[in-house]
């Protein structure tokens, strides 16, 4: 059952993030270009996501935030480079296309990326030892 909880909150917690990063990257398109609009949408939500995720989705592991954060750090390096490699494709096929239709690209690419992201985070960033709930974490040391 711990599984299945885990996916149900990351896949909630993962709805609401690609619909923030998708409306904030439609708002910041009405200025910037594609790319920096991307960058800036997928910072912003990548660093919500990965806090939620540790607070809800992997709250039963000792994992250090520092480490949850920094393995997410990589994930928003593939994630920027896969979303962004889309909408620019996607720019470069249809170059008329509104906003609206890249805003598409970008967050279909991004359920994409949210697949892998789930497969790393449960793999190697919160491998960590499970606690129980409402025990506190150990330390890294083993303390």
């Amino acid at each position: 059952m711990g599984r299945l909880r885990e996916v149900g909150w990351f896949g909630a917690i993962g709805v609401v993030s690609t619909v923030g990063q998708a409306l904030l990257y439609w708002a910041l398109r009405l200025w910037w270009p594609p790319a920096a609009a991307n960058l800036v949408s997928l910072l912003v939500l990548t660093v919500l996501n990965t806090e939620a995720n540790r607070r809800l989705t992997f709250r039963h592991t000792a994992a250090d935030p520092v480490r949850a954060h920094l393995g997410a750090g990589g994930l928003f390096l593939l994630g920027y480079l896969a979303t962004s490699g889309a909408v620019l494709w996607f720019k470069h096929a249809q170059p008329a296309a509104s906003p609206a239709a890249e805003t598409a690209v970008l967050a279909a690419t991004s359920v994409a990326v949210t697949v892998v992201r789930f497969v790393v985070l449960r793999l190697a960033v919160f491998r960590g030892p499970r606690v129980r709930p409402g025990a506190p974490a150990r330390s890294p040391d083993g303390s």
